[in-house]
């Protein structure tokens, strides 16, 4: 049986120095370090997304809802470095326990927020400044269609052979096969203005969500919002949610109540989540997430 640590101790000494810096790039601005519970009542219904269920809880697949609670309660900027959990997702970029960084920026903007993103991966990577572009120019450069007024026709047909999709699955599939893989080639590249049907919990301003990607080298690292403060638009959502689950017979959640309650207190602010494993796998040129942590899942 094999016991050895998925990383050598040179990484695992590497990698504590890593943590060290995020911790040191956020003390400097004043943003405080949270925890969060690892077992949840509710968790995110996104239907591509699945969480361990233990008992009646759930294992936080994001700190995301209940950084929110204690952001309406007043804590000011805040930001969580630790585990989060997502079943079924095991790989070269994927482990179903992985460490997250998260934070939270109450009065500031998406572009505000874009910038320190920036900087944070430029004083860890030692990246160019990052390229902005917009979700409807890459399509209409790639593939010469606008994404959003598109048909599901077309979708199907630029698509090629791929599973039977609606528009987001077909939307989703050109990006991270036909997309994804060259963004980010040369500096840092964050897409913006994604469709309202993949705003999920960020506002929808000029009529495409306050969202935001970022992409290094074809890795995505980050996923941020100008958040959605509407705990009525947000149920609806989460309802949304819900009945795509239904019809892909994945397990029901339950909606955070707790959340919901506390959108109204939550002050404008923007979040944004990285995957700090994979910004170690980019800094370590490693082509292996097992290589960069302590203990990877067995695959089959």
């Amino acid at each position: 049986m094999m016991w050895q640590p998925s990383c050598t101790l040179a990484v695992l000494r590497e990698r504590a120095q890593f943590l060290l810096q995020i911790r040191q790039f956020f003390l400097a601005r004043d943003v405080l370090e949270v925890d969060t519970p690892l077992l949840c009542r509710g968790v995110a219904t996104d239907p591509f997304l699945q969480a361990f269920r233990i008992q009646d809880r759930f294992l936080q697949t994001s700190p995301e809802f209940a950084m929110k609670r204690l952001v309406a309660a007043g804590s000011g900027p805040i930001y969580y470095l630790g585990k989060a959990f997502r079943k079924a997702e095991v790989g070269a970029r994927h482990n179903p326990e992985f460490t997250m960084l998260e934070w939270y920026r109450p009065d500031w903007t998406q572009a505000q927020l874009i910038s320190e993103v920036d900087a944070l991966f430029q004083e860890l990577l030692h990246t160019p400044p990052a390229e902005i572009t917009t979700y409807q120019a890459l399509f209409e450069q790639v593939f010469d269609l606008n994404p959003h007024t598109a048909s599901v026709e077309a979708l199907q047909r630029v698509a090629g052979n791929s599973p039977q999709l609606d528009k987001d699955g077909y939307l989703d599939f050109l990006l991270t096969h036909h997309i994804e893989k060259n963004l980010g080639k040369t500096c840092p590249q964050v897409i913006i203005g994604y469709p309202q049907s993949q705003a999920s919990l960020a506002k929808i301003e000029n009529g495409v969500a306050q969202r935001f990607e970022f992409y290094y080298q074809g890795v995505e690292l980050a996923n941020g919002y100008h958040e959605l403060t509407c705990a009525k638009e947000q149920r609806q959502r989460f309802e949304v949610d819900l009945q795509q689950r239904q019809q892909f017979n994945q397990e029901l959640l339950p909606v955070d109540e707790t959340l919901l309650a506390a959108l109204p207190f939550l002050p404008p602010c923007s979040g944004v989540a990285v995957g700090v494993d994979r910004l170690l796998m980019l800094k370590l040129q490693e082509k292996d997430i097992s290589n960069v942590l302590p203990f990877a899942w067995e695959r089959a």
